[in-house]
Protein backbone atom coordinates (compact mmCIF):
# COMPACT_ATOMS: atom_id res chain seq x y z
CA UNK A 1 0.00 0.00 0.00
CA UNK A 2 1.60 3.65 -1.16
CA UNK A 3 1.31 6.36 1.66
CA UNK A 4 0.90 9.30 -0.32
CA UNK A 5 2.02 12.73 0.98
CA UNK A 6 -0.44 15.75 0.23
CA UNK A 7 1.25 18.69 -0.15
CA UNK A 8 -0.76 21.39 -2.04
CA UNK A 9 -3.91 21.03 -3.88
CA UNK A 10 -6.05 22.74 -5.46
CA UNK A 11 -10.27 22.97 -5.90
CA UNK A 12 -13.08 25.05 -6.60
CA UNK A 13 -15.21 25.89 -3.98
CA UNK A 14 -18.56 25.07 -6.21
CA UNK A 15 -17.82 22.08 -7.93
CA UNK A 16 -15.98 18.52 -6.55
CA UNK A 17 -12.41 18.19 -7.21
CA UNK A 18 -11.75 17.61 -10.92
CA UNK A 19 -7.86 16.96 -10.21
CA UNK A 20 -5.37 17.25 -7.74
CA UNK A 21 -1.93 18.45 -7.70
CA UNK A 22 0.34 15.41 -5.32
CA UNK A 23 3.74 15.50 -4.66
CA UNK A 24 5.80 12.29 -4.15
CA UNK A 25 9.26 11.87 -3.29
CA UNK A 26 10.18 10.46 -6.81
CA UNK A 27 7.44 12.70 -9.00
CA UNK A 28 7.12 16.02 -8.22
CA UNK A 29 4.45 18.07 -10.44
CA UNK A 30 2.25 15.29 -11.47
CA UNK A 31 -1.42 16.04 -11.98
CA UNK A 32 -3.83 13.05 -11.41
CA UNK A 33 -7.25 13.36 -12.58
CA UNK A 34 -9.72 12.87 -8.89
CA UNK A 35 -10.83 9.47 -10.98
CA UNK A 36 -7.68 7.95 -10.79
CA UNK A 37 -8.26 7.56 -7.13
CA UNK A 38 -9.97 5.11 -5.86
CA UNK A 39 -14.01 5.67 -4.09
CA UNK A 40 -13.08 5.20 -1.38
CA UNK A 41 -10.30 7.36 -1.20
CA UNK A 42 -12.25 10.57 -2.28
CA UNK A 43 -14.35 11.18 0.85
CA UNK A 44 -10.57 11.44 2.27
CA UNK A 45 -9.67 13.76 -0.17
CA UNK A 46 -12.18 16.40 0.03
CA UNK A 47 -12.25 16.66 3.75
CA UNK A 48 -8.60 17.29 3.18
CA UNK A 49 -9.30 20.12 0.83
CA UNK A 50 -11.89 21.36 3.05
CA UNK A 51 -10.09 21.31 6.41
CA UNK A 52 -7.04 23.32 4.35
CA UNK A 53 -9.28 25.61 3.09
CA UNK A 54 -11.08 26.36 6.48
CA UNK A 55 -7.63 27.03 7.86
CA UNK A 56 -6.56 29.44 5.14
CA UNK A 57 -9.90 31.53 6.06
CA UNK A 58 -9.21 31.56 9.59
CA UNK A 59 -5.53 32.59 8.98
CA UNK A 60 -6.45 35.39 7.31
CA UNK A 61 -9.42 36.46 9.50
CA UNK A 62 -7.14 36.60 12.36
CA UNK A 63 -4.65 38.65 10.53
CA UNK A 64 -7.14 41.15 10.12
CA UNK A 65 -8.32 40.82 13.10
CA UNK A 66 -5.21 41.23 14.82
CA UNK A 67 -5.00 44.61 12.54
CA UNK A 68 -8.24 46.31 13.59
CA UNK A 69 -6.98 45.62 16.98
CA UNK A 70 -3.62 47.67 16.89
CA UNK A 71 -5.77 50.82 14.93
CA UNK A 72 -8.52 50.39 17.85
CA UNK A 73 -5.46 50.53 20.36
CA UNK A 74 -3.64 53.07 18.78
CA UNK A 75 -6.65 55.37 18.20
CA UNK A 76 -7.76 54.99 22.12
CA UNK A 77 -4.10 56.12 22.85
CA UNK A 78 -4.00 59.12 20.34
CA UNK A 79 -7.52 59.87 22.45
CA UNK A 80 -6.35 59.48 25.89
CA UNK A 81 -3.25 61.43 24.17
CA UNK A 82 -5.38 64.65 23.56
CA UNK A 83 -7.43 64.61 26.80
CA UNK A 84 -4.55 64.49 28.89
CA UNK A 85 -3.49 61.38 29.85
CA UNK A 86 0.30 59.64 29.80
CA UNK A 87 0.46 56.46 27.93
CA UNK A 88 1.02 54.48 31.31
CA UNK A 89 -2.28 56.44 32.41
CA UNK A 90 -4.31 55.04 29.69
CA UNK A 91 -3.03 51.64 29.75
CA UNK A 92 -4.21 51.63 33.35
CA UNK A 93 -7.75 52.86 32.52
CA UNK A 94 -7.68 49.74 29.79
CA UNK A 95 -6.67 47.29 32.45
CA UNK A 96 -9.17 48.72 34.82
CA UNK A 97 -12.07 48.36 31.73
CA UNK A 98 -11.20 46.12 29.01
CA UNK A 99 -14.23 47.04 27.40
CA UNK A 100 -13.37 50.53 26.28
CA UNK A 101 -11.20 48.30 23.73
CA UNK A 102 -13.81 46.44 22.64
CA UNK A 103 -15.97 49.49 22.06
CA UNK A 104 -16.04 51.57 18.94
CA UNK A 105 -14.29 54.24 18.64
CA UNK A 106 -16.82 56.64 17.54
CA UNK A 107 -18.88 55.74 20.26
CA UNK A 108 -16.06 56.51 22.93
CA UNK A 109 -15.30 60.36 21.02
CA UNK A 110 -19.06 60.81 21.18
CA UNK A 111 -19.24 60.08 24.99
CA UNK A 112 -16.22 62.31 25.39
CA UNK A 113 -17.57 65.00 23.32
CA UNK A 114 -20.48 65.01 25.64
CA UNK A 115 -18.78 65.26 29.22
CA UNK A 116 -16.68 68.18 27.57
CA UNK A 117 -19.90 69.79 26.59
CA UNK A 118 -21.01 69.49 30.39
CA UNK A 119 -18.06 71.66 30.58
CA UNK A 120 -15.96 68.93 32.27
CA UNK A 121 -12.80 69.49 30.93
CA UNK A 122 -8.88 69.20 31.66
CA UNK A 123 -8.40 67.92 35.40
CA UNK A 124 -12.05 67.48 35.58
CA UNK A 125 -12.33 65.08 32.94
CA UNK A 126 -9.52 63.14 33.42
CA UNK A 127 -10.04 62.80 36.67
CA UNK A 128 -13.48 61.72 36.99
CA UNK A 129 -12.06 59.18 33.69
CA UNK A 130 -9.35 58.04 35.73
CA UNK A 131 -12.07 56.75 38.88
CA UNK A 132 -14.86 55.74 36.74
CA UNK A 133 -13.60 54.66 33.20
CA UNK A 134 -17.01 52.52 32.51
CA UNK A 135 -18.40 56.09 32.18
CA UNK A 136 -16.91 56.06 28.77
CA UNK A 137 -18.90 52.35 27.78
CA UNK A 138 -22.04 52.25 30.29
CA UNK A 139 -24.84 51.94 28.35
CA UNK A 140 -27.09 53.35 31.43
CA UNK A 141 -25.03 56.69 31.24
CA UNK A 142 -26.40 57.29 28.06
CA UNK A 143 -30.49 58.81 28.85
CA UNK A 144 -28.87 60.67 31.93
CA UNK A 145 -25.82 62.46 30.11
CA UNK A 146 -28.43 63.49 27.25
CA UNK A 147 -30.90 64.38 29.92
CA UNK A 148 -28.35 66.86 31.39
CA UNK A 149 -26.62 67.83 28.11
CA UNK A 150 -30.44 68.37 26.45
CA UNK A 151 -33.16 69.24 28.92
CA UNK A 152 -31.28 70.83 31.34
CA UNK A 153 -29.26 72.44 28.34
CA UNK A 154 -25.65 71.91 30.56
CA UNK A 155 -26.71 74.40 33.24
CA UNK A 156 -25.69 72.05 36.08
CA UNK A 157 -22.14 73.54 37.66
CA UNK A 158 -19.09 71.02 36.63
CA UNK A 159 -18.52 70.11 40.45
CA UNK A 160 -22.32 68.88 40.66
CA UNK A 161 -21.83 66.60 37.31
CA UNK A 162 -18.56 65.26 38.51
CA UNK A 163 -20.78 64.13 42.03
CA UNK A 164 -23.63 62.84 39.84
CA UNK A 165 -21.44 60.89 37.47
CA UNK A 166 -19.05 59.62 40.12
CA UNK A 167 -21.36 57.57 41.63
CA UNK A 168 -20.27 53.86 42.30
CA UNK A 169 -23.24 52.51 41.71
CA UNK A 170 -24.93 54.11 38.00
CA UNK A 171 -27.70 51.67 38.72
CA UNK A 172 -29.35 54.60 41.03
CA UNK A 173 -28.82 57.35 38.28
CA UNK A 174 -31.83 55.24 36.48
CA UNK A 175 -34.24 57.27 38.26
CA UNK A 176 -32.55 60.47 38.45
CA UNK A 177 -34.04 62.01 35.46
CA UNK A 178 -37.28 61.29 37.00
CA UNK A 179 -36.82 63.14 40.09
CA UNK A 180 -35.43 66.11 38.41
CA UNK A 181 -38.07 66.41 36.00
CA UNK A 182 -40.90 65.82 39.00
CA UNK A 183 -38.73 68.91 40.50
CA UNK A 184 -39.09 70.86 37.57
CA UNK A 185 -42.44 70.04 36.64
CA UNK A 186 -43.47 71.21 40.39
CA UNK A 187 -41.93 74.85 39.63
CA UNK A 188 -38.07 74.33 40.52
CA UNK A 189 -37.18 77.14 37.50
CA UNK A 190 -33.79 74.94 35.39
CA UNK A 191 -31.55 77.78 36.12
CA UNK A 192 -32.23 76.72 40.34
CA UNK A 193 -32.06 73.20 39.83
CA UNK A 194 -28.13 72.71 40.06
CA UNK A 195 -28.57 75.08 43.18
CA UNK A 196 -31.23 72.57 44.61
CA UNK A 197 -28.93 69.69 43.73
CA UNK A 198 -25.83 70.94 45.03
CA UNK A 199 -27.23 71.55 48.82
CA UNK A 200 -29.32 68.06 49.17
CA UNK A 201 -27.69 65.03 49.95
CA UNK A 202 -27.45 63.38 46.65
CA UNK A 203 -26.66 59.91 47.67
CA UNK A 204 -29.27 60.20 49.92
CA UNK A 205 -31.71 61.50 47.50
CA UNK A 206 -30.96 59.43 45.30
CA UNK A 207 -30.83 55.87 46.67
CA UNK A 208 -33.04 56.18 49.66
CA UNK A 209 -35.67 58.38 48.16
CA UNK A 210 -38.13 57.20 45.67
CA UNK A 211 -39.68 59.08 43.36
CA UNK A 212 -43.64 58.69 45.28
CA UNK A 213 -41.70 59.77 48.49
CA UNK A 214 -40.47 63.35 46.96
CA UNK A 215 -44.13 63.82 45.02
CA UNK A 216 -45.75 62.90 48.76
CA UNK A 217 -43.30 65.49 50.45
CA UNK A 218 -44.25 67.93 47.65
CA UNK A 219 -47.65 67.53 48.19
CA UNK A 220 -47.85 67.54 51.69
CA UNK A 221 -46.06 71.04 51.79
CA UNK A 222 -48.69 72.70 49.07
CA UNK A 223 -50.92 74.74 51.08
CA UNK A 224 -47.31 76.34 53.05
CA UNK A 225 -45.55 77.12 49.97
CA UNK A 226 -44.81 74.39 48.21
CA UNK A 227 -41.95 74.13 46.37
CA UNK A 228 -41.20 77.46 47.11
CA UNK A 229 -39.91 76.51 50.58
CA UNK A 230 -38.05 73.62 48.84
CA UNK A 231 -36.13 76.19 46.30
CA UNK A 232 -35.27 77.97 49.57
CA UNK A 233 -34.02 75.37 51.48
CA UNK A 234 -33.44 72.15 49.24
CA UNK A 235 -32.18 70.34 52.23
CA UNK A 236 -35.91 69.46 52.93
CA UNK A 237 -35.96 66.74 50.48
CA UNK A 238 -33.82 64.68 52.87
CA UNK A 239 -36.18 64.98 55.65
CA UNK A 240 -38.54 61.88 56.21
CA UNK A 241 -41.98 63.41 55.91
CA UNK A 242 -43.54 61.07 58.53
CA UNK A 243 -41.19 61.32 61.19
CA UNK A 244 -39.75 65.00 60.49
CA UNK A 245 -41.72 66.97 58.48
CA UNK A 246 -45.32 66.72 59.45
CA UNK A 247 -44.58 66.91 63.28
CA UNK A 248 -42.50 70.12 62.76
CA UNK A 249 -45.22 71.49 60.63
CA UNK A 250 -47.88 70.51 62.71
CA UNK A 251 -46.19 72.16 66.02
CA UNK A 252 -45.95 75.47 64.11
CA UNK A 253 -49.60 74.99 62.93
CA UNK A 254 -50.91 74.47 66.01
CA UNK A 255 -49.10 77.06 67.48
CA UNK A 256 -50.60 79.42 65.15
CA UNK A 257 -54.58 78.09 66.02
CA UNK A 258 -54.23 75.96 62.88
CA UNK A 259 -54.15 78.78 60.47
CA UNK A 260 -52.40 77.64 57.52
CA UNK A 261 -51.82 80.97 55.86
CA UNK A 262 -49.68 82.11 59.13
CA UNK A 263 -48.32 78.95 59.19
CA UNK A 264 -46.74 78.88 55.50
CA UNK A 265 -45.78 82.87 56.31
CA UNK A 266 -43.74 81.16 59.15
CA UNK A 267 -41.95 78.52 56.39
CA UNK A 268 -41.60 81.12 54.02
CA UNK A 269 -39.68 83.55 55.71
CA UNK A 270 -37.17 80.99 57.12
CA UNK A 271 -37.52 77.54 55.96
CA UNK A 272 -34.88 75.98 58.33
CA UNK A 273 -37.17 76.02 60.90
CA UNK A 274 -38.05 72.89 59.54
CA UNK A 275 -34.80 71.70 60.79
CA UNK A 276 -35.00 71.69 64.17
CA UNK A 277 -36.82 69.41 66.31
CA UNK A 278 -40.17 69.78 68.18
CA UNK A 279 -38.28 69.19 71.17
CA UNK A 280 -36.00 72.35 70.67
CA UNK A 281 -39.40 74.44 69.06
CA UNK A 282 -41.27 73.13 72.30
CA UNK A 283 -38.36 74.21 75.08
CA UNK A 284 -38.24 77.50 73.31
CA UNK A 285 -42.04 78.43 73.05
CA UNK A 286 -42.53 77.61 77.11
CA UNK A 287 -39.29 79.32 77.60
CA UNK A 288 -41.24 82.79 76.33
CA UNK A 289 -44.48 81.68 78.19
CA UNK A 290 -42.84 80.82 81.86
CA UNK A 291 -40.10 83.90 81.58
CA UNK A 292 -41.58 86.68 79.91
CA UNK A 293 -44.83 85.49 81.21
CA UNK A 294 -46.36 85.34 77.31
CA UNK A 295 -49.31 83.67 75.74
CA UNK A 296 -49.30 80.77 73.39
CA UNK A 297 -50.71 82.98 70.98
CA UNK A 298 -48.47 86.15 71.84
CA UNK A 299 -45.64 83.77 71.38
CA UNK A 300 -46.65 83.08 67.77
CA UNK A 301 -47.30 86.49 67.05
CA UNK A 302 -43.68 87.34 67.30
CA UNK A 303 -42.76 83.65 65.32
CA UNK A 304 -44.76 85.10 62.95
CA UNK A 305 -42.81 88.44 62.80
CA UNK A 306 -39.73 87.16 63.67
CA UNK A 307 -39.37 82.95 63.07
CA UNK A 308 -35.41 82.98 63.92
CA UNK A 309 -36.51 83.33 67.97
CA UNK A 310 -36.59 79.87 67.70
CA UNK A 311 -33.04 79.41 66.74
CA UNK A 312 -31.81 81.80 69.08
CA UNK A 313 -29.84 80.43 72.10
CA UNK A 314 -31.93 80.37 75.53
CA UNK A 315 -29.29 81.31 77.86
CA UNK A 316 -27.28 83.13 75.99
CA UNK A 317 -29.55 85.99 74.34
CA UNK A 318 -32.94 85.28 75.28
CA UNK A 319 -32.55 85.14 78.90
CA UNK A 320 -30.25 88.49 79.23
CA UNK A 321 -32.19 90.01 77.01
CA UNK A 322 -35.52 89.68 78.60
CA UNK A 323 -33.93 90.70 81.97
CA UNK A 324 -32.65 93.75 80.28
CA UNK A 325 -36.96 94.55 79.49
CA UNK A 326 -37.61 93.72 83.17
CA UNK A 327 -34.96 96.36 84.84
CA UNK A 328 -36.45 99.01 82.07
CA UNK A 329 -39.47 98.38 83.51
CA UNK A 330 -41.29 96.23 81.16
CA UNK A 331 -44.28 94.24 82.21
CA UNK A 332 -45.52 91.30 80.44
CA UNK A 333 -47.89 92.92 78.01
CA UNK A 334 -44.44 95.77 77.30
CA UNK A 335 -42.44 93.09 76.42
CA UNK A 336 -44.95 91.45 73.89
CA UNK A 337 -45.36 94.80 72.43
CA UNK A 338 -41.92 95.66 72.39
CA UNK A 339 -40.82 92.37 70.95
CA UNK A 340 -43.51 92.36 68.10
CA UNK A 341 -42.00 95.77 66.98
CA UNK A 342 -38.42 94.85 67.50
CA UNK A 343 -37.85 91.43 67.71
CA UNK A 344 -34.40 91.13 66.39
CA UNK A 345 -33.08 92.75 69.71
CA UNK A 346 -33.64 89.25 71.03
CA UNK A 347 -30.89 87.81 68.29
CA UNK A 348 -28.13 90.64 67.79
CA UNK A 349 -24.50 89.72 69.01
CA UNK A 350 -23.67 90.97 72.17
CA UNK A 351 -20.87 93.29 70.95
CA UNK A 352 -23.61 94.82 68.45
CA UNK A 353 -25.78 95.66 71.26
CA UNK A 354 -22.48 96.56 73.13
CA UNK A 355 -21.71 99.38 71.18
CA UNK A 356 -24.94 100.83 70.32
CA UNK A 357 -25.71 100.72 74.37
CA UNK A 358 -22.69 102.84 74.49
CA UNK A 359 -23.51 105.09 71.73
CA UNK A 360 -27.06 105.95 73.32
CA UNK A 361 -25.70 106.27 76.68
CA UNK A 362 -23.13 108.96 75.22
CA UNK A 363 -25.52 111.65 73.96
CA UNK A 364 -27.92 111.24 77.52
CA UNK A 365 -30.07 108.08 77.55
CA UNK A 366 -30.02 106.89 81.32
CA UNK A 367 -29.83 103.50 82.51
CA UNK A 368 -32.79 100.87 82.96
CA UNK A 369 -35.27 103.31 81.59
CA UNK A 370 -38.21 102.35 78.89
CA UNK A 371 -36.80 105.58 76.79
CA UNK A 372 -33.37 103.54 76.54
CA UNK A 373 -34.87 100.43 75.60
CA UNK A 374 -37.09 101.82 72.99
CA UNK A 375 -33.84 103.83 71.54
CA UNK A 376 -32.10 99.82 71.50
CA UNK A 377 -35.34 98.99 69.81
CA UNK A 378 -35.02 101.31 67.23
CA UNK A 379 -31.63 100.83 66.23
CA UNK A 380 -31.06 96.72 66.24
CA UNK A 381 -32.35 97.42 61.83
CA UNK A 382 -29.31 99.54 61.65
CA UNK A 383 -25.23 98.89 62.13
CA UNK A 384 -22.89 100.24 64.67
CA UNK A 385 -20.84 102.37 62.09
CA UNK A 386 -24.14 103.69 60.46
CA UNK A 387 -25.68 104.84 63.58
CA UNK A 388 -21.86 106.57 64.73
CA UNK A 389 -22.04 108.24 61.16
CA UNK A 390 -25.81 109.29 61.48
CA UNK A 391 -24.66 110.71 65.16
CA UNK A 392 -21.73 112.75 63.62
CA UNK A 393 -23.86 113.79 60.58
CA UNK A 394 -26.32 115.83 63.55
CA UNK A 395 -23.10 116.83 65.12
CA UNK A 396 -22.18 118.25 62.04
CA UNK A 397 -24.88 120.58 61.26
CA UNK A 398 -24.65 122.04 64.48
CA UNK A 399 -27.25 120.04 66.65
CA UNK A 400 -26.05 119.02 70.01
CA UNK A 401 -26.04 115.79 71.87
CA UNK A 402 -29.06 117.26 73.46
CA UNK A 403 -31.00 117.60 70.57
CA UNK A 404 -29.89 114.71 69.17
CA UNK A 405 -31.62 112.88 72.67
CA UNK A 406 -34.80 115.05 72.30
CA UNK A 407 -35.69 114.04 68.67
CA UNK A 408 -34.44 110.82 69.47
CA UNK A 409 -36.52 110.34 72.55
CA UNK A 410 -39.57 111.95 70.67
CA UNK A 411 -38.72 109.78 67.47
CA UNK A 412 -36.43 106.81 67.60
CA UNK A 413 -35.99 105.90 64.14
CA UNK A 414 -34.07 109.36 63.79
CA UNK A 415 -30.75 106.78 64.66
CA UNK A 416 -31.78 104.18 62.33
CA UNK A 417 -31.99 106.19 58.66
CA UNK A 418 -29.28 105.94 56.22
CA UNK A 419 -26.30 109.07 56.72
CA UNK A 420 -26.79 109.37 53.12
CA UNK A 421 -30.64 109.28 52.64
CA UNK A 422 -30.07 112.18 55.69
CA UNK A 423 -27.31 114.03 54.48
CA UNK A 424 -29.80 114.61 51.19
CA UNK A 425 -32.75 115.53 53.59
CA UNK A 426 -30.60 117.96 55.78
CA UNK A 427 -29.11 119.48 52.78
CA UNK A 428 -32.78 120.62 51.00
CA UNK A 429 -34.18 121.41 54.14
CA UNK A 430 -31.63 123.86 54.92
CA UNK A 431 -30.23 124.90 51.01
CA UNK A 432 -33.16 124.58 48.80
CA UNK A 433 -36.38 124.79 51.82
CA UNK A 434 -34.45 128.12 53.75
CA UNK A 435 -35.57 126.19 56.86
CA UNK A 436 -33.31 126.24 60.41
CA UNK A 437 -31.99 122.87 61.62
CA UNK A 438 -33.21 123.32 64.71
CA UNK A 439 -37.18 123.07 63.23
CA UNK A 440 -36.63 119.23 63.05
CA UNK A 441 -36.63 119.28 66.77
CA UNK A 442 -40.59 119.74 66.58
CA UNK A 443 -41.05 117.52 63.91
CA UNK A 444 -37.85 114.93 63.65
CA UNK A 445 -40.45 112.53 62.04
CA UNK A 446 -39.44 114.95 58.49
CA UNK A 447 -36.46 112.46 58.32
CA UNK A 448 -38.09 109.77 57.51
CA UNK A 449 -40.36 111.08 54.66
CA UNK A 450 -39.23 110.09 51.10
CA UNK A 451 -37.02 112.80 49.55
CA UNK A 452 -37.93 112.97 45.96
CA UNK A 453 -41.92 112.10 46.24
CA UNK A 454 -42.75 113.06 49.36
CA UNK A 455 -41.00 115.79 50.78
CA UNK A 456 -39.59 117.66 47.21
CA UNK A 457 -43.19 117.19 45.84
CA UNK A 458 -45.02 119.13 48.53
CA UNK A 459 -42.67 122.11 48.75
CA UNK A 460 -42.86 122.89 45.28
CA UNK A 461 -46.09 122.13 44.85
CA UNK A 462 -46.48 124.74 48.30
CA UNK A 463 -44.03 127.19 45.76
CA UNK A 464 -46.56 126.98 43.16
CA UNK A 465 -49.53 128.44 45.92
CA UNK A 466 -46.99 130.81 47.57
CA UNK A 467 -47.44 128.24 50.88
CA UNK A 468 -44.08 127.86 51.42
CA UNK A 469 -44.20 129.10 54.87
CA UNK A 470 -46.54 126.17 56.18
CA UNK A 471 -44.81 123.85 58.96
CA UNK A 472 -42.93 120.68 58.27
CA UNK A 473 -45.51 119.25 59.81
CA UNK A 474 -48.43 120.41 58.07
CA UNK A 475 -46.57 120.48 54.92
CA UNK A 476 -45.59 116.07 55.23
CA UNK A 477 -48.39 115.18 57.58
CA UNK A 478 -52.15 115.75 55.62
CA UNK A 479 -53.68 113.28 53.96
CA UNK A 480 -53.11 113.75 49.69
CA UNK A 481 -56.73 114.85 48.99
CA UNK A 482 -56.45 117.53 52.11
CA UNK A 483 -53.44 118.60 50.75
CA UNK A 484 -54.75 118.83 47.19
CA UNK A 485 -58.00 121.06 48.41
CA UNK A 486 -55.66 122.92 50.63
CA UNK A 487 -53.17 124.25 47.60
CA UNK A 488 -55.99 124.65 45.56
CA UNK A 489 -57.78 127.01 47.97
CA UNK A 490 -54.59 129.03 48.88
CA UNK A 491 -53.97 129.15 45.07
CA UNK A 492 -57.53 131.01 44.37
CA UNK A 493 -57.07 133.52 47.32
CA UNK A 494 -53.66 134.58 46.04
CA UNK A 495 -55.86 135.09 42.73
Amino acid sequence: MVILSLVSCSVSLFSPPISLRLHFPLFSHVSFPASTFKPELRPLLVCCLQRRETAHIHRCNCLTCTIDGETQIESLFSLFRDIGFKEEETEMILAKNPDVKSTPLDKISARVASLQSLKLDGFALQGLIAKCPSLLTSEELDLVITFLVDELEGRLDPELVERILAASDTSFLLSFNQKVRLLIHHGIPKEKISYVLSKVYLNKLMYQKSVEDIERLISYLEPFGGIGIIARRPVILNSDLDTQLIPRVEFIRNLSGEDDFATGTVLRRLPAILSYSVDHMTSHVEFLKSFAGLTSEQVFKIVHVFPNVISTSKERKLRPRLEFLKDCGFDSPGMFKFLSKAPLFLALSEDNLSHKLGFLVKIGYKHRTRELAFAMGAVTRTSSDNMQRVIGLYLSYGLSLEDILAMSTKHPQVLQYSHTSLEEKLEYLIEYMGREVEELLAFPAFLGYKLDSRIKHRYEEKLKSRGENMSLNKLLTVSAERFSKTADNIEVICL
